[in-house]
């Protein structure tokens, strides 16, 4: 294996320009809002120079490139959507072309996610010319996240092509680490009614608005008494946006809804979680205050459809887990420091492949998370290539 590491470091070497051209080309190209039909074609066009077996999009809009048609699968998952880049100017840069300062690319997307995507096209091609993908199906599938979790996966599965796969390696940044899990969530909202009046008269109105303050406040001072885990760590809530139903700013609002974001670890269920929000709900107010679970039935840019309640299961595997060894061993071959599996503090396509299927699955990529989502959202190009050495060695090492 150490000979075939050579080979591919070797490899790595000479298409280092392309693969870096391909980054900066993938960021270059806007892709909020789910919208990946033109970042897809231009992924679409690297692997078909790359020469894939198979290179289409699904009925959702995200894109697949498959390589090989072995017994065993493996998927290499990386969101290529993006949140906006709020305030424009906010940005000591254009966010999309960038710009490269001491090898670090500052751009949108570099961290959050596209920067995992050229090492894994790469990476597989690479795979493939030097055997180590024999009895292997291989796909990279490049897809939507940012708005729903999981939902690109679950169709993967469930829908379009319909492969359970064996083993799913997540490309969210690790630090070039690999990592082994992380907390769940569960997204709820909290809607009071109330009766509008003039806010001359707002003595003749029931103001929605005021019904939810000791539920925020509540909720403000719930996470001391939330569950915890030695990996994982300590539950999170909340409250992360709010809405107002008023006929007219001079009125009394009729209708109030927050929205909550519940980080859930293990031994956390999501009835007790919904349950320690309802308890919040004072007495009085307990018929004009319910509280419910989000549900995501968005259609994506091709109008596809496919409703999923919005409760991700917290996961986890052991060091001992045949993919984490083997994603340990592939670092070790390709000359990274030797490091302890991590966890992210967000949340990923995880929640789907390992958190409701079952289905193996690591993470690794370049960046760090803490600049995912902010003006300073980078990757390490260095490490960006590094990467590609990873993913082609993997498939070779996975045993079971």
């Amino acid at each position: 294996m150490e000979d075939k590491v050579t080979e591919i470091q070797k490899l790595v070497a000479q298409h280092q320009q392309d693969i870096i051209q391909f980054m900066r080309d993938i960021v270059a190209i806007p892709s909020m809002d789910s919208q990946l039909q033109a970042v897809g074609e231009r992924i679409a066009a690297e692997m078909t120079k790359l020469g894939y077996d198979e290179v289409r999009f699904d009925k959702m809009g995200n894109i697949l490139g498959r390589i090989g048609s072995g017994k065993r699968v493996i998927v290499y998952d990386s969101h290529i959507d993006t949140v906006g880049i709020g305030d424009p100017s906010a940005w000591e840069w254009d966010p999309f072309i960038g710009k490269v300062e001491d090898g670090i690319l500052y751009a949108r997307g570099a961290c959050d996610e596209k920067g995992s995507t050229p090492g894994m096209v790469y990476g597989l091609a690479f795979a493939r010319d030097l055997g180590l993908l024999q009895g292997w199906t291989a796909y990279y599938f490049g897809n939507m996240e940012e708005w729903c979790d999981g939902i690109a996966p679950n169709t993967f599965v469930e829908v379009d092509p319909a492969i359970r796969p064996d083993f799913v390696v997540i490309g969210e940044p690790t630090k070039m680490n690999v990592y082994r899990g992380h907390k769940g969530r569960l997204e709820m909202k909290v809607t009071a009614k109330g009766r509008s009046a003039h806010a001359a008269s707002n003595h003749l109105g029931d103001n929605a608005v005021y019904k939810l303050l000791p539920v925020i406040a509540g909720i403000r001072d719930l996470e001391p008494q939330l569950g915890d885990h030695p990996f994982l760590g300590h539950g999170k809530i909340t409250v992360s946006d709010m809405t107002v139903k008023t006929p007219s700013i001079n009125a009394v609002p009729d209708e109030a809804t927050i929205f909550i974001d519940r980080r859930m670890t293990f031994g956390e269920t999501k009835e007790a979680v919904k349950k320690q929000v309802e308890d919040l709900i004072p007495a009085e107010f307990k018929d004009t205050v319910k509280v419910d679970e989000l549900f995501y039935e968005e259609p994506s840019y091709t109008g596809f459809v496919f409703p999923v309640d919005k409760y991700f299961p917290a996961w986890a595997y052991e060091e001992t887990h045949p993919l984490v060894e083997a994603g340990q061993k592939a670092r070790t071959l390709i000359g990274l420091p030797q490091a302890p599996s991590g966890k992210w503090n967000f949340s990923t396509n995880g929640i789907y492949w390992a958190g409701k299927a079952g289905i193996p699955a690591i993470g690794f990529g370049p960046g760090d998370e803490e600049t995912a989502h902010t003006v300073r959202d980078s990757v390490s190009l260095a490490d960006m290539v590094k990467a590609t050495e990873f993913y082609a060695i993997l498939p070779g090492l996975i045993v079971g």
